[in-house]
């Protein structure tokens, strides 16, 4: 860190040997995932930067907006809309669950066959190492899958603040109308946490502001249809992750930049492998901050990752909210539309996931599709046979890969990757 943060951090009663052992582990694994790269673009040492400052200067950016009577609004889900938060000028943040971190204390109050992810989040909180979560002035669950939604249950006890988000099971008017219903009664607990009105005018606001982040990650995607894709799957998988904890405006112009140098790249042919290198997508199961061991084992031996058919990724960042409409009524149901279209696994029945995966292979190019799934998340492996055997039949292959966090399967998923990029590499 190039500020000293400690006393910070203390004052948000973080375990401060614990919390400097993870950030040595981090700064490590970043070092030799992302900085060993070669011949990254220049725009990458923004988010280069933003990983180094992640628990330092953008948590004395949030304490100092708390300062100037600005919330903080914690979530771990897509289904919390930043326009909202924005609309009573709070700051979004995602919080910490990417790494297997504080399972130990995690197990005495889950079992142990919950998924690495809600594991993960409990872990840095009874580790007292996410500064995220100790600077929230509200922290959002959402009922989406059955583990999250009795976790919540004990997370309540822990956090000072839990709101938690009751989430529709299918796609129909009576699923859309309760999605309409919880967001009106979170942005009424918004109200009451800010002491400021959500007005039209500044729920448009809200709305032109992640409108603009999300056009540029399209821009961003867009770029990686081209063959040599001028940017690392795992580069892009970071930009798709700072998503969730930079400053939306700042993050938007730091998207552009990059782009603006992708688009000079692909003009001169530069690529970050060579054309014939084995294109592969990615879908399934999020992957928080710092995961990256999946994608670095793709990109290490031999392919490269064109896109993500993930949270952290189209899913989340698909569709845009219509900006139209003079009243906060209309804005709300412009934002009910835009979010019940996510095609989350949890959603029964879901075809429309299927066909965007189908979508996806064909849009970047994708020779083959590898199926990430977190162990013991159920609705993205139970949908994994379906999806499968669907792309299978369309002649598109498919592996799937059930993990977790830790690193003892790495040396096995390799050997399956390698195999599978030989596969495809010989289908060309």
């Amino acid at each position: 860190m190039a500020e000293d943060y400690r006393q910070m951090w203390t004052e948000l009663g973080l375990d401060l040997p614990s919390h400097d052992a993870l950030l040595g582990v981090l700064g490590q694994a970043y070092g030799d995932i992302y900085l060993a790269q070669k011949d990254r673009p220049e725009g990458m040492q923004y988010f280069d930067f933003v990983m180094s400052e992640v628990h330092g200067l953008r948590i004395k950016e949030l304490r100092d907006a708390q300062g100037n009577d600005r919330k903080v609004i914690g979530s771990f889900c897509v289904f919390v809309p930043e326009e909202l938060i924005l609309a009573v000028d709070g700051i979004s943040v995602g919080l910490c669950a990417g790494t297997e971190f504080g399972f130990d204390k995690a197990e005495e109050v889950l079992p142990r066959n919950t998924c690495a992810l809600i594991k993960s989040a409990f872990g840095f909180k009874l580790g007292k190492v996410c500064p995220y979560v100790e600077s929230s002035d509200m922290i959002v669950g959402e009922n989406t899958c059955d583990g999250k939604k009795k976790s919540y249950e004990i997370l309540k006890d822990l956090v000072n603040n839990l709101f938690v988000l009751d989430l529709p099971q299918m796609k129909s008017e009576a699923g859309k109308a309760l999605l309409k219903a919880e967001y009106q009664r979170f942005a009424k607990a918004l109200e009451e946490l800010s002491g400021k009105k959500i007005t039209m005018e500044r729920l448009k606001k809200g709305i032109e502001l992640v409108n603009l982040k999300r056009k540029a990650i399209h821009r961003l995607s867009d770029l990686r249809k081209n063959n040599p894709v001028p940017i690392s799957g795992l580069d892009a998988l970071l930009i798709n992750q700072v998503f969730f904890y930079d400053d939306p405006v700042r993050f938007t112009a730091s998207v552009h930049k990059i782009c603006d140098e992708l688009e000079d790249r692909v003009k001169q042919g530069q690529g970050f492998r060579a054309k014939e290198t084995p294109r592969i997508l990615v879908a399934g199961c999020p992957m928080a901050v710092p995961n990256w061991k999946t994608p670095w084992i793709i990109e290490s031996s031999g392919a490269v990752i064109v896109g993500e058919e993930s949270c952290v990724g189209e899913r989340g960042t698909q569709w845009l909210t219509d900006e139209s409409g003079d009243t906060v009524d209309k804005l709300m149901d412009n934002l009910v539309e835009r979010y019940f279209q996510i095609d989350c696994a949890v959603f029964t029945p879901n075809p429309t996931r299927l066909e965007h995966i189908k979508e996806l292979a064909k849009k970047y190019h994708a020779q083959g599709v590898l199926h990430y799934n977190l162990q013991f998340c159920q609705p993205y492996q139970i949908e994994t046979g379906p999806v499968e055997k669907a792309l299978e039949d369309e002649g598109i292959p498919v592996l799937r890969i059930d993990t977790d966090y830790s690193q003892e399967d790495a040396g096995q998923i390799k050997t399956r990757v390698e195999a599978f990029i030989e596969r495809i590499g010989d289908g060309r």
